[in-house]
């Protein structure tokens, strides 16, 4: 079996119920009718595992995201678990590293630091494990060479930059009661130290770029959650093979998990526990590394296809988005028409139930909802070059802009309530990111990781949450599946 005796799966509090047997929820968004057999095995929204028919419906609801697994106890025997911290200078960072991961063995590999006596005199102080590496690899590089030194079962990759204790990081070994869980990340929050934070450093503590939300899911191309930062990760040594792609000095972390979930892993994430990033010092570094991770996308493209698109809408949806975007007299009838379209075309494919109606008209809404979201980002941030060039020539180009403007300051509301909204810092964001974006591309020679794909082509999906949706039908033995996005 894949799970212990005694796992239990709990139906996660945001998926509606429709009808007493059909649930509504997970990421991509799916409508699950469970047959009499599977609700006999749910004892108040949640299976406990005692056989290979439990078994087999708390698997199918975990991986769904229609359930979150129930987790208990203090994680793995310390002795069972190794920490790799890849380096290059950074001594007091370090420091500080070391210092919370106190009772677990620890690795530093120094990446071909400039001073390297400075880091060898902080690992000699904790005392960890030193790997000095005579020519700098980068991260990728850097974690392999640690991982090889590696004689526990589990390992945990630790920046120099990252703050999080061994508590945390055992607790995050409980994913391993599901054998088929290969890595687990928590949220990383970033964290200014400066006794002032400036501009930038406020705004990357409310709108991280490694914050990932704070719902926990299975982790995969097209999920709620698409990628793992390498900040923090804790993996089972067996199932990493030969680790990061070393010829990647950007997007390693992203290859690594789409690698992992395309040999058949589950890869998690887990909000609840946190670690700290610092925050970049000036802002030619914040900006830098937006543009470096822009750079990524044309190269993750090039080795995993349509799963690193920008965007995943439906034709029907995105002309519809566009409609809602120019504000155009005729605007309002394509709205309808799109949304019409969409209802009719989910309403086949969902559960036959007396809301079916409904349900299909509130998931059309919220597929136009996404698909807004989808095509503002893409304005202002994957395609802000090709928006700049024709904004002073078209109005109606003019016009979605305006709109996207809007549709961001309400997207960063609802991502994060009570946090003070920075349109300028967002703009700088979006400018260095898709500058970036665009460099990767024409140095690829290639525009695939600039262009948005439909739902179902290609890889599972984006890196950004898509409005697709399926409709499942899960018994204690069977399932059958049909896409409604």
């Amino acid at each position: 079996m894949r799970f212990e005796t005694g796992f239990q799966a709990r139906i996660r509090d945001d998926v509606r119920w429709v009808d007493g047997d059909v649930v509504i929820g997970g990421s991509p968004l799916r409508a699950v009718r469970l047959t009499a057999a599977a609700r006999c095995l749910l004892d108040d929204g949640t299976v406990t595992v005692t056989d290979a028919a439990t078994d087999r419906l708390a698997g199918r609801l975990v991986d769904g995201n229609v359930a979150d697994p129930v987790l208990s106890g203090v994680g793995v025997d310390p002795a069972d678990l190794t920490v790799v911290i890849p380096v290059r200078d950074r001594p007091e960072q370090l420091d500080r590293a070391l210092a919370s991961l106190h009772g677990l063995h620890r690795i530093v590999v120094d990446d071909a630091s400039h001073d390297p006596d400075a880091v060898a005199a902080v690992v000699l102080r904790h005392g960890a494990h030193l790997v000095r590496l005579v020519t700098n690899r980068g991260p990728a590089g850097a974690r392999n060479a640690g991982l090889r030194e590696v004689r526990t079962p589990m390992v945990a990759f630790v920046d120099s930059d990252v703050t999080v204790d061994a508590a945390t990081l055992l607790r995050l070994t409980r994913h391993f009661v599901d054998r088929r869980v290969a890595l687990v990340a928590p949220l990383v929050r970033s964290r200014a130290r400066s006794g002032a934070p400036r501009w930038f450093e406020r705004f990357d503590e409310e709108d991280s770029s490694l914050a990932l939300g704070t719902r926990a899911c299975v982790v995969r191309p097209g999920a709620a959650v698409g990628w793992l930062p390498s900040a923090c990760l804790v993996g089972r040594v067996d199932r990493l093979g030969d680790g990061f792609e070393e010829t990647m000095r950007v997007g390693e972390d992203v290859d690594l998990v789409w690698r992992l979930v395309d040999a058949g892993h589950v890869v998690r994430y887990d909000p609840a526990e946190v670690a700290s990033h610092d925050t970049r010092t000036t802002v030619r570094g914040w900006l830098g590394r937006k543009y470096l991770y822009g750079t990524g996308g044309a190269i993750l493209a090039a080795r995993h296809g349509r799963k690193g698109a920008p965007a995943v809408m439906s034709a029907t949806m995105a002309v519809t988005a566009a409609a809602v975007l120019v504000r155009r007299r005729w605007s309002l009838p394509v709205v309808a028409l799109g949304l019409a379209h969409g209802a009719r075309s989910l309403s086949r494919r969902l559960p036959d139930t007396p809301a079916r109606g409904r349900l299909a008209l509130r998931l059309a809404v919220q597929g136009l909802g996404w698909a807004l979201r989808q095509e503002s980002a893409l304005l202002l941030r994957h395609w802000w070059p090709l928006a700049a060039v024709a904004a002073p020539w078209s109005r109606t180009v003019r016009r979605a802009l305006v709109s996207s403007l809007l549709v961001d300051g309400v997207v960063a509301r609802i991502d994060h309530p009570g946090a003070r909204f920075r349109p300028i810092s967002r703009r700088l964001d979006d400018l260095a990111y898709g500058a970036g974006l665009w460099m990767g591309a024409l140095r690829g020679r290639s525009v695939r990781c600039l262009l948005p794909r439909r739902p179902g082509a290609g890889a599972h999906g984006p890196v950004t949450p898509p409005p697709t949706a399926a409709a499942r039908a899960v018994g204690s033995a069977r399932e059958s599946t049909s896409p409604i996005g």
